[in-house]
């Protein structure tokens, strides 16, 4: 990918960590503003779909579940918040799915519900400082994470549920996030923004 980008005339560095380790993710941030001078767009997508029964979930998956999906959105959000320039944006994910209360997704849903409460106080927490807090909230999209362990009548039931008759794509929440994080967005803040083709 960096390669692409520098080919395309572009400026990128890669950096990797754990989101939920604070110090590897505060190293995150020193490289962006290393190479860039400062950060003015955090787009924090990590996240694991772990799904059973609630009364039959392994606590290791619940416990693996929100680490990284409730406390990676913290652990990341915090620089994000220190660090995010005037007219910056903080984009989160929390999908649909947390509206639609599905059998199997307890766990997964609720790791969510709470990153969406994080985004929209975080929203009100930086008031003054020309920084907008969003989350968006995709439907069922064709990436690996939702596709995995699917078969192809399950996706075609998904997919059909939506008013579009499509599953969404990549692309399509790629230009929700660029909404967001672009001058089109600035008067969008603390809000869910749901990307779902009417799924939901």
């Amino acid at each position: 990918m960096v390669a692409a980008i520098a080919a395309a005339g572009g400026q990128a560095v890669a950096a990797g960590g754990d989101v939920a380790d604070a110090d590897e993710m505060t190293a995150l941030f020193d490289a962006a503003e290393r190479a860039f001078g400062g950060v003015d767009v955090v787009v924090n997508t990590a996240g694991i779909m772990l799904l059973a029964p609630l009364a039959e979930m392994a606590l290791d998956d619940v416990d693996r579940t929100l680490r990284v999906n409730v406390r990676g959105t913290f652990v990341v959000s915090q620089p994000a918040a220190r660090r995010l320039r005037p007219g910056g944006a903080l984009i989160n994910f929390s999908p649909s799915v947390t509206r639609l209360q599905q059998p199997t997704y307890a766990a997964y849903a609720a790791s969510k519900g709470a990153v969406e409460a994080m985004t929209l106080i975080l929203a009100r927490e930086l008031r003054g400082r020309d920084v907008t807090v969003n989350a968006v909230a995709p439907g069922p999209t064709a990436t690996p994470l939702f596709l995995d362990g699917k078969s192809q009548k399950v996706i075609d039931r998904i997919a059909g549920a939506a008013p579009l008759g499509r599953l969404g794509t990549p692309e399509d929440i790629a230009e929700t996030v660029a909404f967001l994080a672009g001058p089109g967005g600035r008067w969008t803040n603390g809000q869910i923004l749901c990307a779902n083709g009417g799924i939901a």
